[in-house]
């Protein structure tokens, strides 16, 4: 009768249950690196008080090309910061293809 028993105990070691590895992609939030560039100095911050109007025209006609060109600047680095992220060809993005058995 124990003999009975032993096997019926082994033979519930023998089964194996088949694990089945699923790969679920979660969006996971990086940092974006990008450095904020800085802000010119823009001409009508320093005009004096006794600036003239001609003085004022010309240093505010300068002022947009200025601004313009950082708006470009900011634009650059926003597009950096939001782009999407792609996957390296021939690595696989998790770095765990070896590690888990087949």
């Amino acid at each position: 009768m124990s003999f009975i028993a032993a096997c019926s105990a082994l033979m519930g070691c023998a089964t194996v249950t088949n694990v089945e590895v699923q790969r679920i992609n979660i969006p996971v939030p990086v940092e974006c690196r990008e450095q904020v560039p800085a802000r010119p100095v823009m001409p009508t911050e320093v005009l004096g008080p006794s600036a003239t109007v001609d003085q004022y025209v010309q240093a505010s006609t300068a002022e947009i090309e200025r601004r313009e060109g950082y708006e470009v600047q900011l634009v650059a680095a926003l597009a950096i910061c939001t782009r999407p992220i792609t996957p390296v060809p021939g690595k696989d993005s998790l770095g765990l293809r070896g590690a888990w058995p087949k």
